[in-house]
């Protein structure tokens, strides 16, 4: 597992400190998204957030797109996706006409519910995985961690058993992007986990308190909150222990969504 230490960044991040006080509706100092490069036993893993939920994870010619949406505009000048990786099928992550724009014919790995909406075009390159599940996508092993609601008056929005989050394997680096949910049984018996992007934006996911109670118990080296809309992320400047460094990036280079 890696450490602050040996983590290497490509790109630094702007100060935790002096930028949470921006993160409720005021702009970030930089204009777009920033790329962090972190080492691996088998090359670099390039992380590009995206916006919102969207990402790319680029490692050894593998380019993963992460619930790509929002048109072909946004991954202009990215690098082209070779697989498509979504966790369920609500808008902010799972859109037709972009997977039309950036996908092709490219391998899909996603849950039960977006595999019976895609288009039958898609569906001879697409893999349904449910939660507990193991995989790989475009050679890369990944296995499937539950994500839901688990408040009482939130669980009409992500119910148990529909949605994925995954731990994906980069030579020696695990990565786990957690989709929309709050913290489940999975997420808190994570162990040895690299990076972690959590969602934190309500009525929809955690709130910014259950993201920090969930860092402090499975430990992630890394932390990017993500889908975290108009939240005060304050909290985790303070609560989050030393083991976890928290990389704040600009998820929103065009306002919020």
């Amino acid at each position: 597992m890696v450490t602050r230490r040996t983590i290497v960044a490509g790109l630094a991040g702007l100060p935790l400190a002096g930028i949470v006080g921006n993160l409720a509706g005021t702009s970030f100092a930089q204009d777009a998204p920033m790329a962090d490069t972190i080492s691996t036993s088998e090359g670099d893993l390039v992380i590009h957030p995206v916006d919102h939920a969207s990402l790319v994870l680029e490692w050894n010619g593998k380019v993963i797109y992460v619930d790509p949406v929002g048109g072909a505009a946004l991954y202009q000048g990215l690098p082209p996706a070779t697989a498509i990786l979504i966790t369920h099928g609500h808008g902010d992550h799972f859109d037709v006409p972009t997977l039309e724009a950036v996908a092709g014919s490219l391998p899909l790995v996603t849950n039960g519910d977006v595999f019976d909406k895609l288009p039958e075009s898609f569906k001879a390159n697409a893999t349904s995985l449910a939660n507990g599940e193991s995989g790989e996508i475009d050679g890369i092993p990944l296995r499937v961690i539950a994500a839901h609601n688990t408040t009482e008056d939130r669980m009409n929005y992500h119910p148990v058993g529909v949605g994925n989050g995954y731990v994906l394997s980069f030579g020696d680096i695990e990565v786990y992007v957690a989709g929309d949910t709050e913290p489940t049984e999975d997420m808190l018996a994570l162990s040895d986990i690299d990076v972690a992007f959590l969602p934190m934006n309500l009525p929809y996911t955690m709130t910014p308190d259950q993201a920090v109670e969930a860092v402090n118990s499975f430990k992630p080296a890394i932390l990017y909150p993500y889908h975290y809309g108009e939240s005060d992320l304050s909290v985790l400047e303070t609560g989050i222990g030393e083991h976890t460094e928290v990389r704040l990036r600009n998820w929103y280079p065009n306002g919020q969504s």
